[in-house]
């Protein structure tokens, strides 16, 4: 039997040497019954609202005055990703509000023609702080139709909310189109945006 000592200092060790690309964590983001039946009292809270009447006025900001854009929010626009990110040292909502975000985001694409391809949850050390992302990853259903391109929709969809300490720091949304040929091109940002905040 392993010493227990030994145990541990093999596990500080990993978790010395953790990194984005090896986590000393990395699994599947499952919510307990506990944390589901929050989510669904959340959904009517006021952190709930606040969460889309700022995304709603931010964006409408954002689409005649870019540069008016509040600081706590980023929006993201290149030729092959769109999106946004909500910058929480700038914002006062705690880890369960960003949490649930992070879910209910999730549940407004899959209620488009998406599918949950992967959600999980990566740990690893920095130098001053634990770093945890939560994940969720969704790709658009594939409808073959004979001679026709691909619906890709607007692309596959990455929804990531990254704790320091367990103090939430950043959500990022990001839609990323396809480039291949095979698919048609992805429909505009806007109509997904129209749907998150329906």
């Amino acid at each position: 039997m392993t010493n227990i000592w030994d145990f541990f200092k093999d596990f500080f060790k990993e978790a010395e040497e953790s990194s984005p690309s090896k986590p000393i964590f990395n699994e599947i983001l499952a919510r307990s019954e506990e944390e589901k039946a929050a989510y669904e009292n959340w959904k009517g809270s006021l952190p709930c609202r606040r969460f889309f009447d700022l995304l709603a006025a931010q964006y409408t900001i954002y689409q005649s005055n870019p540069a008016g854009v509040d600081p706590a929010l980023t929006f993201l626009q290149s030729d092959s990703t769109k999106g946004f990110a909500l910058h929480f040292d700038r914002l006062d909502f705690n880890q369960q509000d960003t949490s649930h975000f992070l879910d209910l985001l999730k549940e407004k694409i899959l209620a488009l023609p998406y599918q949950s391809q992967l959600s999980n949850v990566r740990t690893w050390t920095e130098k001053d702080w634990v770093q945890t992302v939560e994940r969720h990853y969704l790709k658009p259903k594939k409808s073959w139709e004979e001679g026709k391109l691909i619906d890709q929709l607007f692309g596959n969809v990455t929804i990531e909310l990254t704790l320091r300490n367990d103090q939430p720091r950043l959500l990022t949304f990001r839609a990323t189109a396809y480039a291949d040929r095979l698919y048609a091109p992805p429909r505009d940002f806007h109509e997904l945006m129209q749907a998150i905040l329906a």
